[in-house]
């Protein structure tokens, strides 16, 4: 276990729900800075790198394999950063702070809306009905989630 800074985050660990996460390098550059441990999982599908902080779990390549990974492993005190509703559910529930791709915050009690506005999306697209889906990630977004990432770990620093 790596030691944080200012003796505040050393159980505090980054899990990151590696297959479609666009800010990869941002939470290893953040979590670096306040030396946070970072478990990244993804299936053998995605090739990433660990470096040093970093450790990448493989997983196989079946539907929801990096999130059974994800809810059999977390802590609570753990970060999990996801864009899917149900393992964000399953991380609050354990006692993890949950964060988007984007840096929005999963909190209790929003959640149950989140998975029910999820659970009615998909019966529309049975349906044949599609939205537009996600807005094109851009620069702005991932420094958005930077900041609210090490928002987050100075907040959790003064805490402990």
């Amino acid at each position: 276990m790596l030691v944080g800074i200012s003796g505040g985050l050393s159980d505090v660990r980054i899990v990151v729900d590696g297959d479609a996460c666009p800010v990869k390098s941002e939470i290893a550059d953040t979590a670096s800075r306040f030396q946070v441990q970072v478990i990244m999982v993804s299936s053998y599908d995605h090739l990433i790198q660990g470096s040093g902080g970093v450790t990448i779990v493989k997983v196989d390549r079946s539907d929801q394999s990096a999130d059974l990974y994800i809810a059999n492993h977390i802590r609570r005190g753990d970060i999990v950063t996801t864009n899917d509703y149900g393992l964000a559910a399953l991380a609050l529930a354990k006692g993890c702070e949950v964060m988007s791709f984007r840096g929005a915050m999963y909190r209790n009690d929003s959640i149950d809306f989140m998975l029910d506005r999820r659970h009615t999306s998909a019966k529309e697209r049975k349906k044949g009905r599609y939205g537009k889906g996600p807005k094109p990630f851009t620069t702005e977004d991932r420094e958005v989630f930077q900041h609210k990432l090490t928002k987050l770990l100075l907040c959790l620093q003064e805490n402990e």
